[in-house]
């Protein structure tokens, strides 16, 4: 009986443990479909959120700028105003080739000037249109655009309107430079504006003894005299009794050189009752003066008639009526005869090469030649 019961627990038994072994199998696969489903959530969770943004890939070009980094609006139309040959805001005129582009008033110039000299067609360096006075105008809404632009003072680094920078700098500014007004007699003071009270209520050479005053005003008194003796020859020479001016045109032309050089030349023009012609040449005939930065012109006179006895002439040269080219008056001497009929190349006193850019830069360069006779 016992071993029959046996038998009984046993066979009850082991369905008994066969369910409990399936019941922690089943717990298991359970646990085993729920982490799938959280891997597989996790990874469309990932593909939706697409991967971590790499510190080092550009921005793409259609994300939105945070605020802050756009940059200030002036900035952002300095790229646009901007020369496109200096990559400068413009300090005065503003030109424009047909296409539209911008250049300043000093790189125009610039570009015709080196286009005379290297006898090409002057032309856009950004889309190589042909250029020049007639096909070229100026752009004043872009020299008003820049007038109104802020711009940094040099001094006190404040921001300015570009317009009213430089009333600011020569009369507002407490910190632009600045001489003591003892400067005439020989104090070298300079520093900010607003120091100059101090300085002044402390400066020693209102005090100089009369000897040291003197050998500075010894210096002053020489450069006045140098300026009064090329006045006194001017009104000198005005008293002369054969006066003669004319209005000269100097044109271009090139040599026969296999390397040709750029010179001018003007018509033949009568003063005093004689023929004459005027010449000049760039930087004295320098083999490639589109290379050099600094830039000269210098002329001389010649006398075309054939005359009895020797010509003694004074003469000089002044810009024309219609030109804003700066040339200060040098007086020049000659004894004209059949053998001696040039003179010696003279230069052309201009200021700077941006006034002689402005010279080379014209079709053609206007001036006003005066010749005075000597009487004997």
């Amino acid at each position: 009986m016992s071993s029959m019961e046996e038998r009984d627990v046993g066979v009850a038994a082991a369905p008994g443990s066969s369910s409990a072994g399936l019941g922690v199998g089943a717990v298991g696969a359970a646990a085993e479909a729920v982490a799938g489903v959280a891997a597989m959530q996790e990874e469309v969770g990932i593909r939706r959120e697409g991967p971590e943004p790499d510190p080092d890939e550009p921005p793409k070009k259609r994300m939105k700028i945070p605020e802050g980094e756009s940059g200030k609006l002036e900035e952002r139309l300095y790229s646009v105003l901007c020369c496109t040959v200096c990559l400068d805001l413009p300090k005065a005129s503003v030109y424009q080739c047909t296409n539209g582009h911008l250049m300043c008033a000093g790189c125009f110039i610039h570009l015709l000037a080196d286009s005379r000299l290297k006898e090409e067609q002057a032309t856009c360096p950004n889309c190589r249109c042909e250029i020049s006075k007639n096909l070229c105008c100026r752009n004043l809404a872009v020299e008003k655009a820049v007038s109104e632009l802020p711009t940094e003072c040099t001094f006190c680094l404040k921001q300015f309107p570009r317009s009213s920078l430089e009333r600011h700098q020569k009369e507002e500014c407490q910190d632009r430079v600045t001489q003591c007004k003892y400067k005439r007699i020989g104090c070298p003071w300079q520093g900010p504006f607003h120091e100059l009270p101090a300085h002044e209520s402390e400066c020693s050479h209102p005090t100089k003894t009369g000897t040291e005053l003197m050998g500075i005003l010894g210096e002053m008194d020489q450069s006045h005299r140098r300026d009064m003796q090329l006045y006194n020859s001017i009104f000198s020479l005005l008293c002369y009794e054969k006066i003669g001016f004319t209005e000269v045109q100097f044109r271009p032309y090139r040599t026969d050189d296999f390397i040709t050089r750029l010179y001018y030349e003007t018509p033949r023009f009568t003063v005093l009752n004689q023929t004459w012609v005027l010449k000049a040449r760039v930087n004295d005939s320098e083999r490639n003066p589109n290379l050099s930065c600094k830039r000269t012109l210098s002329f001389q006179l010649i006398l075309k008639s054939k005359v009895n006895s020797a010509l003694e002439c004074s003469f000089l040269l002044l810009k024309g009526p219609y030109d804003d080219v700066r040339i200060k008056p040098v007086i020049h001497h000659h004894s004209f005869s059949n053998d001696t009929n040039e003179t010696d190349y003279v230069p052309l006193p201009i200021s700077d090469s941006v006034e002689c850019n402005k010279l080379l830069a014209a079709k053609n360069i206007n001036l006003r030649l005066f010749i005075f006779q000597v009487q004997k």
